[in-house]
């Protein structure tokens, strides 16, 4: 292909202006051409680069040219499920390139850009080599008690469940903070009509999306904008005040509301400070059960409020911007994002139950030593846990072990 297209081949690594040619041998356009020798590519084969100009006619009589020389449109991630084949990247670096181009926020972009530079694999697998590494000690014990080998006698035993639980319940929170950081915050406005939700909503996104109005009623449907809330994607979104109508359009806006409500990760109840009553605010948060809530009392320019009374609650004005800092910090801490982003992984869901199943699986092995010190029970659990780890990068191996019991030990000496 790259002999039929261009009229300068450049060396392996090295790139080289060129004439992109077509079938009479006229240039289509003009570029820079890179040739790759494996295993030496992004894809770990054989690769040929063309940089060409933006127009998207020229683009297309380019690839059209390509498809006659024999290729082929790539599926959807086939450069990145290529690399992952050819041992050039491990299933959550190549899930975090995926990360990187939908990540909607600068931290977000920075944490996948650490998962695909191997970080968060680099945690999972040295957990993985420390869970192997007991199994292997815990195997030998069972297989072959009559070598004489070093061996871990159970306090020693015991110790290294506890620690290795402990580091995989770090790893665990670490990359729960980092997907939501991913995924973002689904925020929901929630109040009685004339608190002032409407307004609040253009605070936090700095535009003028809600109708403001005094008269109560005005939001009649959900209204949803994205908002960067300190390095944190979140979802807000506005909706109809809560009472009882017996207006046809407005009670559906109120179901609306309470339908938002309950898909909400967190809500924000907003109530005008100075009219709100204790019942009215005792009806609306006792309203949910677990669900993450907080109290906003808005229009403190009137109410003079001079700081939040409780935890749960935070005092602002959505007219003057007093008090959207402590907002914003409280709505990080509920998506459990620390002030500083360092040490935390981007993750996807499957690498959460990955991990919640192996660190099931080191509990149940911890409790089988504490309790009765049945290690061929213990074995099981451990290679359980190891199965899971290995989910998140791909590496499951049987015969990993083996190599491992082999190489360490002398035994049949």
């Amino acid at each position: 292909m790259a002999s039929s297209l261009l009229t300068r081949i450049p060396a392996p690594g090295k790139f080289g202006y060129s004439d992109f040619l077509d079938g009479n041998l006229e240039p289509i356009d003009s570029g820079i051409a890179l040739t790759f020798r494996a295993p030496h590519s992004f894809t770990g084969e054989d690769v040929l680069e063309l940089h060409g100009h933006g127009s998207p006619i020229v683009l297309q009589m380019l690839v059209q040219r390509c498809l006659e020389l024999g290729g082929r449109i790539a599926r959807p991630g086939e450069f990145s499920e290529r690399a992952y084949l050819n041992g050039q990247m491990d299933l959550a670096q190549a899930e975090a390139i995926a990360d990187l181009i939908e990540s909607q926020t600068r931290s977000a972009a920075r944490l996948a850009l650490r998962s695909l530079k191997g970080a968060f694999s680099d945690k999972v697998r040295e957990l993985a080599r420390a869970v192997t590494e007991l199994r292997v000690m815990v195997e030998a014990s069972i297989d072959f008690p009559d070598e004489e080998m070093e061996l871990l006698d159970d306090e020693a035993l015991t110790w290294e469940l506890e620690n290795q639980l402990s580091i995989c319940e770090e790893i665990r929170s670490r990359a729960r903070q980092g997907r939501v950081l991913r995924d973002g915050l689904r925020v929901v406005l929630i109040g009685p009509p004339n608190a002032g939700k409407s307004s609040l909503l253009n605070r936090m996104t700095g535009e003028n999306r809600a109708i403001v109005s005094a008269v109560p009623g005005t939001t009649r449907d959900t209204l949803e904008q994205a908002v960067e809330v300190d390095g944190l994607y979140v979802e807000v979104v506005d909706t109809a005040g809560i009472r009882d109508t017996d207006n046809e359009i407005e009670s559906e806006g109120v179901r609306r509301a309470r339908l938002a409500q309950g898909e909400a990760d967190l809500v924000l109840f907003v109530v005008d400070d100075a009219a709100a009553s204790r019942e009215d605010i005792r009806v609306l948060v006792g309203s949910q059960d677990d669900q993450a809530v907080l109290l906003v009392r808005n229009k403190v320019d009137i109410s003079c409020c001079q700081g939040s009374r409780h935890d749960n609650e935070v005092c602002v004005s959505a007219l003057t911007g007093q008090g959207m800092d402590e907002l914003n910090r409280r709505i990080r801490a509920v998506a459990g994002c620390r002030e500083n982003e360092a040490g935390l992984f981007l993750a996807r869901q499957r690498h959460l139950d990955a991990l919640e199943r192996a660190g099931s699986c080191l509990k149940a092995g911890l409790e089988q030593q504490r309790r009765h010190r049945a290690r061929e029970l213990l074995a099981e659990d451990l290679a359980a846990c190891q199965k899971s780890l290995g989910e998140i990068t791909g590496e499951v191996s049987s015969d990993e072990l083996l190599g491992l019991i082999f190489s360490t030990f002398c035994i049949g000496k």
